[in-house]
């Protein structure tokens, strides 16, 4: 899924919505720790079903938005959101500072947690043939989980 959607976590907390041949189309987000504000949002994702979700790190959680960027839930049992990305029924995947890769359902609720790597992965990718690729930092390495 094209990444429509870029946080802008170390320096002014917004999200900056772009149109497909990459001109800027607006943004959301501010400083803080209510709905649509972020400290430090770390990874943006869209799933098939068009929501956005920002790992919102410091705060340590997950919020779930509209491509136009209303605020629609938020998931909370996550410390230090690392990663996001998404499957094809919307389930969201979530790396953190646990470290651990937890699966939510679209609504958010907990589906399966595992600690997957070492030292936590600061980035994700889910593969079609459903293989699921974790960028680790230290050390530097991809680990790839194959289903069984």
């Amino acid at each position: 899924m094209a990444r429509p959607s870029w946080a802008d976590g170390y320096a002014t907390s917004r999200i900056h919505r772009f149109r497909p041949d990459g001109t800027p189309d607006g943004g959301w987000g501010e400083p803080g720790r209510g709905p649509g504000q972020f400290c430090t949002p770390h990874a943006v994702w869209m799933n098939a079903f068009g929501e956005i979700a920002v790992a919102d790190r410091d705060n340590s959680r997950v919020q779930i938005f509209t491509a136009a960027g209303e605020f629609l839930r938020e998931i909370t049992d996550v410390h230090k959101p690392m990663d996001i990305g998404s499957d094809s029924d919307g389930n969201w995947w979530v790396t953190d500072q646990v470290p651990r890769l937890s699966v939510f359902s679209r609504d958010g609720a907990l589906v399966g947690r595992a600690r997957a790597v070492l030292n936590g992965a600061h980035g994700i990718a889910l593969h079609p043939d459903g293989s699921v690729l974790l960028a680790e930092i230290n050390p530097s390495r991809l680990t790839r989980l194959a289903p069984v």
